[in-house]
């Protein structure tokens, strides 16, 4: 019996801190309804390096690296350059063939960050570029990425990321799930962020950093499995912000089976707990910092924190369930009341998620009944993180892997796929 108001205290205190986490995200979701801010339109300036790490992406390379040579932006402002690692496979050749540069790497490379520090340190000895952009294999680019890029490199912005997109949002309902988590992420997160004047969060592809900015911090400097999360923590410790480019779209391939998305959800829980883990006491330890920089860098412990926090929501289902089971031994209530308080958790939080995923679907004008079984299915995709955090906790020095890409598509060809329903190209200037 002297366990059960122990427990019910610990239910509360993990309810409190709940509660107040949500609140904190949800203060920003009346900035979603607002349209994007949008950046002045500038003359072609920026000389940009194009910058792909590739492992084994012969299927997919080509593809990525036509649309790239035929941007909307002068051919003499930028290079595509990619960088083959580890490979088995003819990536160099096809992307050699398809226009690219091919620049190797001369040591060893475990990580994507790896591979951009070698080859950004290369170019920061020469005085060709103004930017770097960073994409990955698998993606196709839009036609105005550069233009829009320009753009924000023009206002004076150290960084930016672009809009991430799915190329294959219908494959399965694993597809799906991601689709609708990037144009959350683009949505509740990058837009809400940049409309307070806080940093949007680089998601590993369809990004820019300006060459100024890595001379300053001395090139590329990484340690992490989420290279993208660990640039943005550090632009925030440097009093700077990534800027919200929406106009400068990218289509990313999305893992379609469960087995490929557990491995690579697990690096990137393995990833924002080694963030957390270097970079969470200096975000927290400067406490002269200006105002804005305070609520930046809460911002960003908080965004840290996530996977603690699906943690948090177990351990009280637990304790809930653990609680259930004393009072029914000791009589203190009856079964029906005891499974009530878990089972409506469960249920408020699988009609929230449908009801969250359908709203952005709509906010970004995508397909409503064409991602039907992706609504229906993200409850459980956010759910599985739970043990994948777990997995993630245990297992804190868990290794790189690749996942193959195998949707080898062409950028006239998504329209077929229905992945580019309800999205405008950008216009040619």
């Amino acid at each position: 019996m002297f366990a059960i108001p122990w427990l019910k205290a610990g239910i509360f205190l993990i309810s409190i801190i709940s509660v107040l986490y949500l609140v904190y995200f949800a203060l920003y979701l009346p900035y979603a309804l607002r349209p994007a801010r949008k950046w002045a339109k500038q003359a072609p300036r920026c000389r940009f390096a194009v910058l792909v790490a590739a492992r084994n992406e012969q299927a997919v390379i080509g593809n990525l690296v036509e649309t790239l040579m035929a941007q909307d932006y002068p051919k003499e402002l930028y290079d595509v350059i990619v960088i083959p690692n580890n490979c088995t496979d003819d990536t160099a050749g096809e992307a050699h063939r398809a226009g690219a540069l091919i620049m190797e790497c001369t040591e060893p490379v475990r990580t994507k960050g790896d591979a951009l520090r070698q080859i950004i340190d290369k170019l920061m000895q020469q005085d060709r570029y103004d930017a770097i952009c960073v994409f990955d294999a698998d993606n196709l680019v839009d036609p105005g990425f550069l233009a829009g890029m320009n753009d924000a490199w023009c206002a004076g912005v150290p960084a930016g990321q672009g809009y991430r997109d799915s190329k294959n949002p219908q494959d399965s309902m694993i597809s799906a799930c991601y689709s609708i988590y990037y144009w959350m992420v683009n949505r509740l997160f990058s837009q809400t962020r940049a409309h307070v004047g806080l940093s949007a969060v680089v998601n590993g592809s369809g990004f820019m950093v300006s060459m100024d900015w890595l001379r300053r911090h001395d090139g590329w400097h990484t340690v992490t499995l989420t290279e993208d999360i660990e640039f943005t923590t550090q632009c925030i410790l440097g009093g700077e912000r990534v800027a919200w480019v929406p106009e400068a779209k990218t289509y990313d391939e999305q893992p379609i089976t469960f087995a490929q998305s557990w491995r690579q959800r697990c690096r990137w829980s393995v990833g924002l707990i080694q963030c957390l883990r270097v970079y969470g006491p200096r975000l927290i330890r400067d406490r002269h910092c200006a105002n804005g920089q305070l609520h930046a860098r809460l911002d960003q412990i908080l965004f840290l924190f996530a996977p603690l926090f699906q943690l948090m929501y177990l351990i009280s289902l637990a304790m809930t369930g653990i609680l259930g089971a004393l009072q029914i031994h000791y009589a203190v209530a009856p079964y029906s009341d005891v499974l009530y308080e878990p089972l409506m958790s469960l249920a408020m939080s699988f009609v929230g998620t449908v009801v969250l995923a359908m709203a952005v679907i709509v906010l970004e004008r995508k397909p409503l009944l064409n991602m039907s079984k992706g609504v229906l299915g993200y409850w459980l995709f956010v759910m599985s993180w739970i043990p994948i955090n777990i997995v993630a906790l245990c297992n804190p020095n868990l290794e790189w892997k690749a996942i193959p890409h195998t949707r080898s598509l062409r950028m006239d060809e998504m329209k077929d796929t229905g992945a580019m329903k309800g999205v405008k190209m950008e216009k040619s200037r």
